[in-house]
């Protein structure tokens, strides 16, 4: 845990700046440093606020992100309204999601950049390999448009301002999308090839 120097006279946001944050959404160190602070200075105090609601704080300080989810129940206690909504996801959302988990997990073996930034052509070719072939393209563009969109709107892709078509995996997709999901996914993946495959014979 980071805190203030000695000359420091304390966090520079309170602690109802830092949980309306966190309420909102995901706090990012690089999108304000001094909310930041804040947290780190604050966080067993928001640690006890949001477990009143039935939420856990989930900090990780190395990637510099924190954000709020449901804190599962314990044995004998009565089940709490949801607060944090959960997100029923396409197909094409979640084969999106799986590939760029992959790409980022390629991206940091590497050890190279911290920052992952991809095209839209980029995306474009990693999703064409795991469709059928003769999937028409306008209609796949439109498709893969849309579920960038979604992907943005959730929080695991940013649009670069100094770019049109790029954009950035954000790091919290390592939360979301564990080992795990990934090998669940994977396996549906498999199971879906499959069946295109046997379709394709079908037809030949």
């Amino acid at each position: 845990m980071t805190l203030p120097t000695s000359s420091s006279t304390g966090p520079a946001h309170s602690l109802s700046q830092v949980l309306v944050a966190l309420m909102k959404g995901v706090v990012y160190q690089e999108s304000d440093p001094g909310l930041w602070q804040g947290l780190l200075y604050l966080q067993g105090q928001v640690r006890d606020q949001v477990t009143v609601l039935g939420l856990q704080l989930m900090l990780d300080e190395a990637e510099g992100y924190a954000y709020l989810r449901q804190r599962p129940n314990a044995e004998g206690e009565p089940e709490l309204p949801r607060l944090v909504p959960r997100r029923q996801l396409s197909y094409g959302v979640s084969l999106l999601l799986a590939l760029l988990r992959k790409k980022l997990a390629e991206a940091d073996a590497t050890g190279g950049d911290s920052r992952l930034v991809l095209r839209r052509a980029d995306i474009l070719e990693m999703i064409r390999l795991f469709l059928p072939e003769g999937t028409n393209e306008a209609r796949l563009v439109d498709r893969l448009d849309t579920d960038i969109t979604r992907v943005v709107e959730l929080g695991f892709l940013r649009k670069l301002r100094d770019s049109a078509d790029a954009f950035e995996v954000r790091r919290i997709l390592k939360a979301f999308v564990d080992a795990q999901w990934l090998d669940t996914f994977t396996q549906r993946l498999a199971d879906y090839r499959a069946h295109l495959a046997e379709e394709g014979g079908d037809t030949a």
